[in-house]
Formats: C-alpha cells, sequence, structure tokens
C-alpha cells in the first residue's frame, strides 16, 4: 500500500508524467480516486518551488561554465518557442493556461521555466502554476472518475 503512495507520488513528480499520469497509476494501483487525486496534486505543486529554486540556484553557481551556459542557452530557446505566444501575449493567464492544458511539455515544469525565463514575479508564478496544476488535476480527475465509472 505504501509502495502504491510513492509510485503515484514520483508519477506526479517526474516530469515525463506529473499529475497528469500520477493520478490515474494510483488509481490503477487501487489508491482510492480521492486519494489518487490528493496525492497527485500535493505533489505536483511542490514542483515549482524545488525546482524555481533548483534553476537560481544553478543558474548562480554555474553560469561561468561555457559548456553549462550552451546547455542552458538551448534549452531556453526551445522553451521559448513554446511557450512565448501564450505566456508572453497573456501574462499570468497565459501562464495559468499553459500549465493546465493536461497534454505533454505544458505542465508544471515548463510553466517554471517560461515563468523564470519571462522574468515573472515569482509570488504570482508560483500562483498562476499552481492554478494550472489544480485544474489540470481536476481534469484528469474527471476523466479518470468517468473511465472508471464507464468500466
Amino acid at each position: 500500500m505504501l509502495s502504491d503512495y510513492l509510485i503515484t507520488i514520483l508519477w506526479s513528480i517526474s516530469p515525463l508524467g506529473e499529475a497528469r499520469v500520477g493520478i490515474p497509476v494510483g488509481v490503477g494501483n487501487g489508491l482510492p480516486l480521492i486519494v489518487a487525486f490528493a496525492v497527485g496534486l500535493a505533489s505536483n505543486l511542490m514542483v515549482f518551488p524545488v525546482f524555481y529554486n533548483l534553476i537560481d540556484f544553478f543558474n548562480k553557481q554555474f553560469w561561468s561554465s561555457r559548456a553549462y551556459r550552451q546547455r542552458v542557452v538551448n534549452m531556453t530557446r526551445r522553451a521559448k518557442k513554446g511557450t512565448e505566444k501564450v505566456v508572453q501575449k497573456y501574462g499570468f493567464i497565459g501562464l495559468m493556461l499553459f500549465v493546465m492544458i493536461p497534454l505533454p511539455f505544458t505542465g508544471a515544469y515548463m510553466g517554471t521555466i517560461s515563468a523564470y525565463l519571462f522574468r515573472f514575479e515569482q509570488r504570482k508564478a508560483f500562483l498562476a502554476v499552481s492554478l494550472g496544476v489544480t485544474i489540470s488535476c481536476v481534469i484528469v480527475f474527471l476523466v479518470t472518475y468517468l473511465g472508471v465509472k464507464a468500466f
């Protein structure tokens, strides 16, 4: 039973799935839907504060390294290309909408990177990402609930 919680947590904080995968995996492993939702949501909400501070820390520590700087610049170009239309144009709402869409590469990790790149004030960015994650988790919860009811 503890391993079911751990698997749900790990999927929910993973950049490969986030809570969009964590919640259905938790239900599939036998957790009650509301428990899987709560665990997945709580885990996914931890991404922003941890990841934002890690980005800041690594940039301060390693920016002088040419190899690090090149990788960051390449990653920044890709992140900006995928997010700038929505985030730059609509600001807070755009960031929230970008994070809430339950599709690959649109979750808390990319939202955090976008907030950092576009220099959002950290509290506003946290609120936008958190609202996006919460709405996304509700969507996944409803789809999972309807899937469970159908079978």
